[in-house]
């Protein structure tokens, strides 16, 4: 049996909301959130936080959850969720699941796995979800996947891609005017190891998505198809809007 853990990141520090993780207005901090969601998939085995602030792992343990401190100099959360799974050889698979998505789709975290147990050549996966509004395909912060008929990533970039040159792309269905990129990942361990000893790469460094630096060192990423993008929070916005939602759910 596949053995995999799901590993969070979170860190205390965040330049456009700080201190998000431990924002409690629902009655729980936001990265116990996100624990809970990851706690409802199926196929991992156990779920960790990994922080860099004793804080954050008191919230999660009073909770009930697992934290692990890891070094505030990681440069990235890939980084962080590296540094734990370096002492987790009993794991097969890392799920790498941001801790800013307490709306995380538990379906989704089962997904990224299963597509690493059917494609075995692949070292990583992740999941992209159709795009309607065209004001989205060309907002920078919504990220862009194309992937060929495999399933396997071609490129991945802040701008619109495909770009409709003649203007002839009609959405359909089966055919969206593009695709948005979701920031969850799972690795084949060896790999992730592999993967935080490289150095940046350049057209990581120009779009800055730290998985083009997969791409161009010569790794296939394999895509798996999702309904709906759940929402991140970056902003007080957008944690307001979770807070109400949650509410609803509630009463």
């Amino acid at each position: 049996m596949t053995r995999c853990v799901v590993i969070i990141p979170a860190r205390l520090h965040s330049s456009r909301l700080p201190r998000k993780m431990l924002l409690a207005q629902t009655g729980k901090p936001l990265v116990v959130h996100t624990l809970e969601s990851a706690l409802r998939a199926r196929k991992p085995q156990q779920v960790i936080v990994a922080t860099d602030s004793e804080e954050i792992a008191q919230a999660v343990r009073s909770h009930g959850g697992q934290a692990v401190l890891t070094s505030a100099d990681c440069p990235s959360g890939t980084d962080r969720v590296a540094q734990v799974a370096q002492k987790l050889p009993q794991f097969d698979l890392v799920v790498n699941l941001q801790g800013d998505e307490p709306e995380m789709n538990p379906r989704y975290i089962d997904q990224v796995v299963e597509l690493l147990e059917r494609n075995p050549q692949a070292p990583m996966s992740t999941l992209a979800v159709p795009i309607r509004d065209p004001q989205l395909l060309h907002d920078p912060a919504c990220v862009k996947v194309v992937f060929n008929a495999g399933g396997e990533a071609l490129y991945f970039s802040r701008a619109p891609i495909p770009f409709d040159r003649d203007g002839t792309w009609v959405p359909q269905q089966q055919r969206p005017l593009g695709w948005q990129h979701l920031g969850l990942y799972a690795y084949r361990r060896q790999f992730l190891l592999h993967l935080a000893q490289l150095p940046p790469s350049p057209l990581e460094q120009v779009e800055k998505l730290e998985q083009l630096r997969v791409l161009e060192a010569g790794h296939r990423i394999q895509v798996g198809t999702a309904e709906a993008a759940p929402v991140g929070i970056d902003t007080w916005e957008d944690y307001q809007a979770f807070v109400r939602r949650q509410r609803r759910r509630a009463a």
